[in-house]
């Protein structure tokens, strides 16, 4: 899950808010430089930072905290300092050592979609109840907002219908409808803004949509505006269903960032996290 949802957001990063245009004539499937100041190619966002943070602590087991979160999204930012981030949520993480600092730093009253970019590893929980409880908890801490709550838990539901193989895509918008307000089996075809439910269903609407990863990913981009997300959300979920083939081409591979928590990093970390999936 978390060496796809990093392509998604790597690739992404280069097409978000872009000229659509520019979009069209680049979406091909390599790392290319469509925006001047976007990230390095081949390098992740805060979307994958976070989702790493939020992985480490499930595998570690730690108390499910916000004091706990908070500690982890602080240090994840600062063992790799990264752009990518909010100006709001930067700043309070620049200006932060611990997890208390950073709840005490943060205006957590967003709809953005920093909650729902980061939840996808939430789906290995096997209790939809605790799920619900622990996403709640953890897109509070920065999106304490009717709507940045319920697209957190909106994604972390899809991950999980996805993991533990529910039903049929077809039927996914219905199951998570059932279980937290919003249109989440509605299709989606316009821009993508800030909102979170707008990545969200954006993402749910590119996975229900394609069989393969490559025409998943280049749809993810062709909606235009905040595609990093949607292609994080959308990639991070669709790797867990078998009826959709991973045809990514391996450069997208080969060349993601290869630091201490690049490519290696992630697929370490996506063993351990695969393992909770057992107890």
């Amino acid at each position: 899950m978390l060496v796809e949802l990093a392509i998604g957001d790597a690739y992404g990063a280069q097409f978000e808010f872009a000229d659509p245009d520019l979009v069209a004539a680049h979406n091909e499937l390599e790392y290319v430089k469509v925006r001047e100041d976007a990230v390095p190619l081949g390098h992740y966002t805060d979307d994958t930072q976070q989702s790493i943070a939020i992985a480490e602590l499930l595998v570690e087991g730690e108390d499910w905290t916000p004091e706990n979160i908070a500690q982890r999204f602080v240090d994840v930012y600062h063992r790799d300092p990264r752009p990518g981030y909010s100006r709001r949520v930067r700043t309070a993480l620049h200006a932060s050592t611990s997890g208390a600092d950073f709840l005490a730093n943060i205006d957590p009253l967003s709809d953005r979609s920093g909650a729902s970019m980061r939840v996808c590893p939430l789906g290995i929980i096997a209790d939809i109840p605790e799920l619900i409880e622990r996403t709640t908890i953890q897109a509070k801490i920065s999106h304490n907002t009717p709507l940045g709550v319920q697209a957190s838990v909106a994604t972390a539901l899809a991950a999980h219908y996805c993991i533990y193989q529910l039903g049929e895509l077809s039927q996914m918008g219905e199951f998570i409808k059932s279980r937290v307000e919003g249109d989440w089996d509605m299709p989606y075809n316009e821009f993508v803004g800030q909102k979170g439910w707008m990545s969200v269903r954006a993402a749910f609407t590119a996975l229900q949509n394609h069989q393969n990863l490559a025409d998943m990913l280049k749809a993810c981009i062709a909606f235009t505006g905040d595609v990093d997300t949607v292609a994080t959300i959308a990639l991070g979920i669709a790797c867990h269903v078998p009826t959709v083939e991973n045809n990514l081409p391996n450069c997208l591979y080969q060349q993601l960032e290869a630091g201490n928590y690049g490519l290696e990093y992630l697929q370490q970390l996506d063993e351990k996290w695969l393992e909770l999936k057992k107890k």
